[in-house]
C-alpha cells in the first residue's frame, strides 16, 4: 500500500512534467433514455435486484459515458484517454496544458479539472464539479493464529451460525494478486468457485494473478482458508478481483482506475468493496492533496466511492499507515463521506501507532471503525503464512465480517448495515480521532440487526403475499407519513402510494405476474421485501 508515502517538498515546475493529467466532465447522456428502457444494457440482474431490494431506482449514474464524446476527444492530437467513469460522466486524459485546456471549446464539455489544481486557477473556464452529498450451527472453525482477529470483531460467533459471507460477492481492488491461483491458501475458493473473475485495469487484460503480491495478502484474510493456520473472515463470499494500483508510479489515473473498477463491480452485482489503498502524496507534488482536501468529496475515488454507496454497496477503506508521520490523517478514498475507513488496532485492542487518523477536514468521524492491523495473520503469494502489518489488513477483516452479517440479514439497506455495525462498537458513545466508534462487536451487531428486522415486520404487516390483484398493509397507530414504493425486476418504480394507519389497500391488478420488491418509509423505520404477483 502506499499511502502518504514521503513527498520531495520542492516546488517542481510545470515544464517538468510536460505531460499533464486532468478529468473531462460532460454534459449530458444523449441515450440515457435508450439504456433506462432496458437496463439489463448496463448492469446484471443481480445488481438490479440488489437495488431494487433497497429501493434505490435507476437513474443516468447508471448508464455508460456517450461513446462519441469519447472517441472524439481521443482523437484530437496531444490527447490520450487513460479511464472513463459513467458515474462521474466523465473521462481521464493525459496531454499538454494547451491541449487539455481546448477541450473546454468542445460543447459538449461541462468543465476540464486539472490533476494540478493550480492550473484551474490560472483557467478561466475551469470549475471543478463538487460531488452532492446525502447525507445451523457448524462449530468453532479451525482458525488457528487468524483466531485473534476474528474473535476480537466476535466473528466467531456469526460463523458458529454458519454466517460465512455466503451468496455475498466482495469486490477487491488492490495492487495484484499472484498466487491466488495456484496456492493452497486459495484452493478451498478455487475448488468451490469463488473467484467469479476480476480485470487488470493497469494493463487492460483480464490477467488477474500478475503484479503486486499486495491484493493476494488482502484476499487471504477474507477469503483464504489452511486449517489450523488461517480462516478469513467471509471464507465462503464469492469475489471479483480487481487490479487498479500500479506499484510503479503514483498518479492520479490510478483513482480514475479505482472509480472504472468501482463501476464494473456494481454492475455485476458486488454487495461490498474493499479497497486496501489510500492516495495522498503523487509523484509530481502538484497533484497531491492537503489536509483541506480531505473533506469527502473533493478527490476522484472518494467521489466514486460516494456513488458506489448510493448504488447500494458499502465500500470498505483502509485509513492509511501514517499516524506517526507528519501528515497523519487518513487518505483518500477512505475520507469519503459514505465510506467505512477501517483503523488499526493490536492484538489486545489497542491503537497501532501507524493508523492514520482523523477527523476529515470537514469535522467527521475518521476513522469509522477498526480491526486487528497489527501483526495480522495472512498469506503470501508463496501461500506462506505469516504476519504483516497495515490498515491494508484491518480494512478486508472488517469488510469480510460485513459480507457475513449481511448474510444473516440480508433485506438490510446498506446504510442500516453501516449505522448497526457502528452502533455495536466499543466506543460508540464517546468516539476519538484514533479509532472512530472504536471495534465492532458482530454479535451484538447481529442482535440489533434481528430487532430492527423484527420491529419492521410488528409495525408495518403486508398480507396477502402470494397477490392475485389486491394486497393489504396494516399499520400499527405510531406510524405517520408512511409511503410505499414497489419496484420491477428491473429496479423501476411501478406504484407509490401512500400509507393510512390501521389497513391501506394496494391494488396491483395492473402489474403482470411476477417477482415485485417493495420498500416501506416512514419517520420511525421502515420495510423491505418480495412479494409475487400470480
Amino acid at each position: 500500500m502506499k499511502t502518504l508515502a514521503t513527498a520531495i517538498l520542492l516546488l517542481v515546475p510545470v515544464l517538468f512534467f510536460g505531460q499533464q493529467d486532468a478529468w473531462i466532465y460532460f454534459t449530458g447522456k444523449p441515450d440515457a433514455q435508450t439504456y433506462l428502457q432496458d437496463p439489463l444494457q448496463m448492469l446484471s440482474q443481480r445488481a438490479i435486484d440488489r437495488r431494487a431490494t433497497q429501493g434505490i431506482p435507476l437513474d443516468s449514474k447508471d448508464v455508460p459515458v456517450h461513446q462519441p464524446y469519447i472517441d472524439q476527444i481521443a482523437a484530437t492530437p496531444g490527447i490520450e484517454v487513460k479511464a472513463k467513469s459513467k458515474w462521474l460522466n466523465s473521462i481521464h486524459v493525459r496531454g499538454s496544458v494547451d491541449a487539455i485546456t481546448n477541450l473546454q471549446l468542445l460543447s459538449f464539455v461541462e468543465s476540464v479539472v486539472f490533476a494540478d489544481r493550480s492550473l484551474n486557477n490560472s483557467q478561466d473556464k475551469t470549475t471543478a464539479r463538487k460531488a452532492k452529498r446525502t447525507s445451523s450451527a457448524v462449530g468453532q472453525l479451525p482458525y488457528g493464529n487468524s483466531a485473534n482477529q476474528v474473535e476480537m470483531l466476535n466473528g466467531h460467533l456469526l460463523h458458529q451460525q454458519n454466517y460465512t459471507g455466503s451468496g455475498k460477492i466482495i469486490a477487491v481492488m488492490d495492487a495484484g494478486f499472484p498466487g491466488v491461483d495456484s496456492q493452497a491458501p486459495f484452493q478451498r475458493l478455487r475448488d468451490d468457485n469463488k473467484i467469479l473473475g476480476g480485470y487488470n485495469f493497469v494493463d487492460r487484460n483480464t490477467e488477474i494473478y500478475t503484479r503486486g503480491s499486495h491484493g493476494t495478502s488482502v484476499l487471504s484474510t477474507m477469503g483464504g482458508y489452511v486449517a489450523d493456520q488461517l480462516v478469513g473472515t467471509a471464507p465462503d463470499a464469492s469475489y471479483y478481483l480487481f487490479i487498479t494500483e500500479d506499484v510503479n508510479s503514483e498518479n492520479p489515473v490510478e483513482e480514475s482506475y479505482w472509480v472504472e473498477a468501482a463501476e464494473m463491480a456494481d454492475s455485476l452485482g458486488v454487495d461490498v468493496i474493499n479497497t486496501s489503498l489510500g492516495y495522498f502524496t503523487y509523484d509530481n507534488p502538484a497533484y497531491s492533496y492537503t489536509y483541506e482536501d480531505l473533506n469527502g468529496t473533493t478527490a476522484y475515488s472518494s467521489k466514486g466511492a460516494n456513488v458506489a454507496f448510493s448504488r447500494g454497496m458499502i465500500v470498505v477503506v483502509s485509513a492509511g499507515n501514517s499516524g506517526s508521520t507528519p501528515n497523519p490523517h487518513v487518505s483518500v478514498p477512505a475520507d469519503a463521506t459514505f465510506a467505512l475507513a477501517i483503523g488499526a488496532v493490536t492484538a489486545t485492542g489497542t491503537y497501532a501507532t501507524f493508523s492514520s487518523i482523523g477527523p476529515s477536514s470537514d469535522g467527521r468521524i475518521k476513522p469509522d471503525i477498526a480491526a486487528k492491523g497489527q501483526s495480522a495473520t495472512v498469506a503470501n503469494a508463496s501461500g506462506n503464512i505469516s504476519l504483516a502489518s497495515g490498515t491494508s489488513f484491518a480494512s478486508p477483516i472488517m469488510a469480510g465480517m460485513i459480507a457475513s452479517l449481511w448474510q444473516a440479514i440480508p433485506d438490510m439497506t446498506n446504510l442500516q448495515l453501516m449505522q448497526i455495525v457502528k452502533q455495536s462498537a466499543h466506543l460508540y458513545s464517546n468516539p476519538n480521532i484514533y479509532l472512530g466508534y472504536g471495534i465492532p462487536n458482530f454479535a451484538t451487531a447481529l442482535e440489533m440487526a434481528m430487532t430492527v428486522a423484527e420491529n419492521e415486520s410488528d409495525t408495518f404487516i403486508v398480507h396477502p403475499n402470494p397477490v392475485d390483484n389486491v394486497f393489504q398493509i396494516t399499520t400499527n397507530a405510531s406510524v405517520e407519513k408512511a409511503t410505499i414504493s414497489i419496484f420491477d425486476s428491473l429496479g423501476k418504480r411501478v406504484i407509490e402510494q401512500k400509507l393510512r394507519l390501521g389497513e391501506t389497500s394496494i391494488n396491483v391488478e395492473s402489474l403482470t405476474s411476477g417477482l415485485y420488491f417493495y420498500r416501506i418509509n416512514s419517520a420511525k423505520g421502515g420495510k423491505t421485501g418480495k412479494i409475487l404477483k400470480n
